[in-house]
This record gives C-alpha cells, structure tokens and sequence, in this order.
C-alpha cells in the first residue's frame, strides 16, 4: 500500500496496488496489520455506502464529535468524486484549512480522514457510489456540520458555476465562524 502525503499531514492518500489479469484486477483495501505497521493502527467499526445519482451533488461538511468522533476511510467505487478533509482542531496550525483529493473507481485511491476533521465530497460523474469505513458508529446525538460554501475555508469545489445539489440539512449547515469546536489540536499528531 503506498501511502501519500497531503497538504494536511494528519490526512493522508492510501493507494493500494491492483494486480491485474486477463479477468480484470483484484486490490486489498485494507489491512490492519500492514496499516498498524505504517502507523495507522485503526479498528473500524461500520462501513458505510452511498449512491448519488446526479453529477454534482454535494454532501456535507460533516463530522460526529466526541464521544463518538469517526475517523473514516473514504473511496469511490462508481464514478468519480472531489473528496474534502478540513481541520477543525482548536489550536491547530491549519485550523480551517482544507485539502481534496479526487477518488475514483478508476484510480483506486483512498482519502483517510481523521477525527477532528469536517469531511465533504461532490460527484464528478451521475451515478457515484462512495463506500467509506469508521472507527465508530453513527450516532445522530453527536451529528454536526458546517456549511459547504463557507468564505472562511473557501473549498475550490469543482462545479463549473453549477448549483450544487444538497441535501435539506446541509443547505442551512452553521458557518465556522463562531463554531466552538469540540476537537482540541494535540500538537505534533
């Protein structure tokens, strides 16, 4: 599993290999003991599938704060999508600082996003299925949000102009200003 570097340390690229045939190709996903010894020892709980119909649709920014905080490991398995990881640590150096990255079904990549991060992500093709692991169950009490089109992060969202489509919820999401983080930077994750 090659492992790649983003803009945001904490949140990291994880190409698998493919090993390929006349069949088609096969990749392990995930692998606890390899990922433990690369220091992402992680236990995942609940694994999650969404299917967006329309190209452009928008989810999030979304996060579940403590007790049940969620590291997730994001892929698309169908089409294609711009995933987001943006820091919402009280006291980090990159508070409100984002990153994205673009998952396909094609190039296999995953977004590894850890807790104390809004995670979002917008379809680049119609019909887009997203299958991403958590390290704790969903857990509505603890369910939160931020605005997708906030000024003060500014996500370059590849829209070409377009309107997003949006979920109820998340068309009305608060702004970071003012937002009282319950995610504290614990210096030099």
């Amino acid at each position: 599993m090659q492992i790649e570097q983003t803009a945001l340390p904490d949140v990291v690229i994880l190409v698998p290999p493919r090993f390929g045939d006349a069949r088609g190709w096969f990749s392990e996903t995930w692998n606890a003991a390899r990922m433990a010894s690369a220091g992402l020892d992680l236990a995942f709980v609940q694994d999650n599938h969404s299917f967006s119909a329309q190209k452009g649709t928008l989810r999030g920014l979304h996060y579940q704060r403590p007790p049940h905080a969620q590291d997730k490991l994001v892929r698309c398995t169908r089409g294609a999508i711009f995933d987001v990881a943006v820091d919402i640590r009280k006291g980090s150096p990159a508070y409100g600082t984002w990153v994205g990255a673009e998952l396909s079904a094609e190039n296999g990549h995953q977004l590894l996003i850890p807790k104390g991060f809004l995670h979002g992500f917008v379809t680049l093709t119609d019909d887009c299925e997203v299958q991403y692991k958590c390290t704790d169950v969903y857990a509505p009490d603890c369910d939160g949000g931020i605005r997708w089109d906030d000024p003060d992060i500014g996500i370059d969202w590849p829209l070409q102009g377009a309107t997003p489509v949006l979920s109820a919820k998340d068309a009305v999401a608060p702004l970071l200003a003012g937002f009282d983080s319950p995610f504290v930077w614990e210096g030099g994750q």
